[in-house]
């Protein structure tokens, strides 16, 4: 059975009062049983209805005292109803406790991020990498720059955090860090993700989220073309440490395997396939979903080319892959050289093998998929959509059987 309560604000006046303002306290009765807490107001004797609880008259100062104990009532019947969802007593002492917030243990945001960068770093490789770690510790460290830039404070309490706040953030991300639509929404999705760890923990009761829309924009993907693809695997270089980031960078225009996957390659990922031929065998770093790629004449001579070379053969590495930021150094050099202007990166080695290599070679967009990993085949059609060429092609083959229909009618009538 439900316990209900009364409760009424009244003037009490302390021991030997003689005159001036009296405090105002709250009266809580559970079953005949009271709990008392000042509202830390004071008034005039003269001006204070007993009855209603209520202050007399109706000028602007007196609306604003009658409003705010109408607040201080509604979060007394905030507190009963928290007190019958968490099936927990309701004594006049609790419902006192639960108004005032005693004994309650009020949790803060940057804790509880800084626990759950803690714990996905305890189970990296296992189940996360750590490029996605990164990306979590700099959400978090925007997000203790937003609190200093808006709030002024190092960390807000969780009951704080509403839909105003989640927005700030986001404009916050957008204005002061400068960042682009997409890595902004990213941000935001890195945070709400902290949240939800939140609302399944019951510390937030209402979803700030809610109502906050943000989405991803489709950004054409860089890829080289079939004549900038042969002008790098031609060209000579004569400083050793460019012809083997090219190598490497031509490794993953033939197999599209991301640079941290091409980066653990061992020559234990190298086997036989089911087609009798050499195939790569890997989980990618980002996923964990299993990539099978049969070896094209291009990666294998390459393989082959650094099978005896001292550095692979004492880390057990298939390749002499050098730091990430190194070889996007040394691929803009590549790119001067063989005149390419397009922002020339490691990963858009990966974007040739799925376009200018494999789907512009009529390599169905379903063997794509399961090569580059991608763990739905959605993600794979954005590239489809970037060959002109491949829609030209389909495009003439079709019109070409629309004139073979038409040239057969003509012989049928005789014209």
């Amino acid at each position: 059975m439900v316990k209900t309560f009364h409760h009424i604000f009244y003037q009490k006046k302390p021991k030997n009062y003689q005159n001036g303002p009296v405090p105002i306290y709250l009266r809580i009765t559970v079953e005949g049983k009271r709990a008392e807490v000042s509202i830390n107001r004071e008034v005039e004797p003269g001006n204070w209805i007993s009855k209603a609880g209520r202050l007399k008259g109706k000028s602007e100062e007196v609306k604003k005292f009658n409003a705010h104990l109408d607040a201080l009532q509604s979060k007394l019947y905030d507190a009963h109803q928290a007190l019958i969802r968490e099936n927990k007593p309701i004594t006049a002492e609790t419902l006192k406790n639960r108004y005032i917030g005693a004994g309650e243990r009020q949790r803060t945001i940057i804790p509880i991020f800084k626990k759950h960068n803690d714990e996905m770093q305890a189970l990296i490789p296992q189940e996360y990498a750590e490029g996605t770690l990164e990306r979590f510790r700099i959400t978090l460290s925007h997000l203790k720059e937003f609190l200093l830039w808006k709030y002024k404070t190092t960390d807000v309490e969780l009951r704080q955090i509403n839909h105003e706040f989640v927005a700030d953030f986001d404009f916050y991300i957008r204005s002061e860090r400068k960042c682009a639509n997409n890595t902004a929404v990213k941000y935001s999705k890195y945070f709400q993700k902290i949240i939800r760890i939140c609302i399944a923990n019951g510390w937030i009761e209402k979803d700030p989220f809610v109502n906050f829309k943000v989405k991803l924009k489709v950004v054409d993907r860089a890829f080289l073309s079939e004549e900038e693809l042969q002008a790098i695997q031609t060209k000579e270089f004569t400083s050793i440490r460019l012809n083997q980031v090219r190598d490497v960078f031509l490794f993953s225009c033939f197999t599209g395997l991301a640079y941290a996957d091409v980066l653990k390659l061992s020559p234990g990922h190298v086997s036989t396939g089911i087609d009798g031929e050499k195939w790569l065998f890997v989980n990618r770093t980002k996923t964990d979903t299993p990539s099978r790629v049969p070896l094209l004449p291009v990666a294998l001579e390459i393989i082959e080319k650094y099978s005896a070379y001292p550095a692979c053969i004492n880390q057990n590495k298939l390749l002499p892959v050098s730091s990430n930021q190194k070889m996007n150094a040394y691929l803009k050099e590549i790119a001067d050289v063989c005149n390419i202007t397009k922002e020339l990166t490691f990963h858009i080695a990966r974007h040739t093998f799925a376009t200018t290599v494999t789907l512009n070679n009529d390599v169905p967009i379903e063997s794509v998929s399961k090569m580059l990993g991608h763990k739905t085949i959605k993600t794979t059609q954005h590239y489809a959509k970037l060959l002109d060429k491949k829609v030209s092609s389909d495009m003439n083959a079709l019109r070409n059987k629309f004139t073979r229909k038409e040239e057969t009618a003509d012989l049928k009538t005789g014209s």
